[in-house]
């Protein structure tokens, strides 16, 4: 049976993030140096932003590069900097034809002068785009998110400008830099390490975990169809009981 036909169109996630992991394993399979897999890990992230948007999901958020890449050996570092400027430039048209808005979170004033320039670029050309919200994570860690999200608020709060009993989860989630997008509903990495890696730890509190073993290169849309089966194949209880899930379905 072919794996897309089992999709319920009804119950594809809202919203997808990826830990994009074994570009470098890849490449030493190759016998060749780590930033060739990094570069054939670009057609893995071409096809998977146009399977989403064909499939429905309306946002897409991918990790990119964390703040701890920082510490990579330096010329891998500016490979992946030079890598994110040549991609973003080649694939604008893929974005526009399949009607992608590309957006980034991260603490991106580290990032060279020209990929902060190229982003904006991308992001203004493509900012009233609809079909789906494309999210690089780029020089991003969640816990920096939340120790800003935690300064901002405090500074609020010493201007007499909110008061602490207000604090809540909205307030919070308002701060950090997703506030524009849901919660997170899957969340697949691949190569076959299973941990979160500093990535999105607010998001991803009632998100359902998918891993594999394929290397992000080898990542294709049958792995995204196969990883959305799955999910749809469990039961999201945010807490509940099955009982009360069941019950109010009924």
């Amino acid at each position: 049976m072919n794996i897309k036909s089992q999709i319920q169109a009804s119950k594809v996630p809202t919203h997808i993030a990826v830990i994009m992991d074994g570009n470098g394993r890849w490449a030493k399979k190759q016998g060749k140096a780590r930033v060739f897999g990094h570069k054939n890990g670009v057609k893995s992230v071409r096809e998977i932003i146009e399977t989403s948007a064909e499939i429905g999901v309306r946002y897409l958020t991918l990790y990119a590069f964390s703040t701890e890449n920082w510490n990579r050996p330096k010329l891998e570092v500016k490979t992946l900097m030079s890598l994110l400027v040549s991609s973003l430039k080649k694939e604008l048209a893929s974005l526009q034809k399949n009607n992608v808005k590309l957006q980034t979170i991260g603490n991106l004033k580290h990032l060279p002068v020209k990929a902060q320039k190229e982003i904006s670029e991308v992001t203004a050309k493509t900012k009233n785009n609809s079909k789906i919200t494309l999210t690089l994570a780029l020089s991003y860690g969640a816990r920096e998110e939340i120790v800003q999200a935690i300064q901002k608020i405090s500074k609020k709060v010493v201007n007499n400008a909110l008061n602490i009993k207000e604090i809540d989860e909205k307030i919070i989630n308002n701060h950090l830099y997703t506030f524009t997008l849901p919660d997170v509903d899957l969340l697949i990495r691949t190569s076959g390490e299973k941990r979160i890696s500093n990535f999105l730890l607010w998001q991803i509190a009632y998100a359902e975990l998918y891993f594999t073993e394929v290397l992000w290169p080898d990542f294709r849309k049958e792995h995204l169809y196969q990883a959305i089966v799955e999910y749809q194949n469990r039961e999201r209880r945010f807490g509940k009981t099955s009982e009360q899930i069941k019950n109010k379905n009924e």
